[in-house]
């Protein structure tokens, strides 16, 4: 299975997962008197548009190059995270506004069965983040990375909600508050995860130097075929859940345009048997000089 068909079959079930718990967490949240479970259900429906974005986000990044697009279409992806971000935002203040406004409300304890449904949650999402985790980095996708901590941050809102739900059961009369104060804590923490999804996709529109292994792995295939005698600059840049890479070869100054040709034809075909992820490499053959 190629890494465009496991990356939109691990979106299928993000979108599934978090369809049916936005339902469970909404159903507990009411039921057992719950704004940290509500809470929880309003983060889990953003995630089910976000984890849609992320799938309509693979599925265009892994179209093939155009007449306007030579670099291929794999930037949606980063593009597609900064939206998926503006969802964890937009959840985290909605859930911040209600928490405050049910902090200064009068309030009933939590029903005790909820810390049952939550434990099952906290399981269940943190699975689910160690799931999509592994898919993104054997896909080498940025908005499926995006996706895996969308069900971790789900994870923690769960925690906090256990957390507070625990404090008011525990400690009763004037401790009803506590499920709220949760609720509020877990916005701040999803807010903290926005930004560890967006640095990275800033980075990769911005084309930031991260890639030092991927170079250092270039760099010594490179030696292994004929004629190569060394390499000078070597620039990667990641679009989608590729990477483009333009290598400066020494070859010897004394043979000919046609050799040099061949030995960076040689050299490309090398590196993309090697490296599968690398969608295009941009040879530029340099003359070995002696020094005197």
């Amino acid at each position: 299975m190629d890494n465009q068909k496991i990356a939109l079959k691990t979106t299928y079930l993000s979108i599934l997962s978090n369809l049916l718990l936005a339902l469970i967490k909404a159903a507990a949240g009411i039921l057992g008197n719950s704004y940290a479970l509500i809470a929880d259900a309003i983060e889990s429906t953003t995630d089910i548009f976000s984890s849609f974005l992320v799938f309509l986000g693979i599925k265009y990044a892994n179209k093939p190059p155009d007449e306007n697009h030579p670099y291929g279409h794999g930037r949606i992806e980063p593009l597609i995270t900064f939206l998926v971000v503006g969802f964890l935002i937009i959840s985290a203040t909605v859930i911040a506004y209600e928490s405050i406004h049910q902090i200064l409300s009068p309030q009933k304890a939590p029903k005790p069965w909820t810390l049952i449904v939550l434990g099952i949650i906290i399981i269940w999402k943190e699975i689910s983040y160690r799931i999509v985790l592994h898919k993104s980095i054997q896909t080498n996708s940025t908005s499926l990375k995006a996706d895996a901590w969308h069900h971790r941050s789900d994870a923690i809102t769960s925690i906090t909600a256990f957390i507070g739900i625990s404090i008011a059961l525990i400690f009763g009369e004037g401790f009803e508050a506590a499920d709220d104060w949760a609720a509020l804590f877990a916005s701040a923490f999803i807010i903290y995860n926005a930004y560890l999804i967006f640095r990275p996709a800033l980075g990769e529109i911005m084309d930031e130097h991260v890639h030092d292994d991927l170079i250092e792995e270039i760099r010594n295939i490179a030696i292994t075929v004929e004629g190569v005698l060394g390499t000078e600059k070597c620039f990667v840049r990641k679009t989608g859940m590729k990477y483009h890479v333009d290598l400066h070869a020494i070859v010897s100054g004394e043979i000919s345009v046609k050799e040099g040709h061949l030995i960076s034809h040689n050299l490309k075909d090398r590196l993309q048997e090697k490296i599968p992820n690398l969608n295009d490499v941009l040879i530029h053959i340099e003359p070995f000089r002696k020094v005197l």
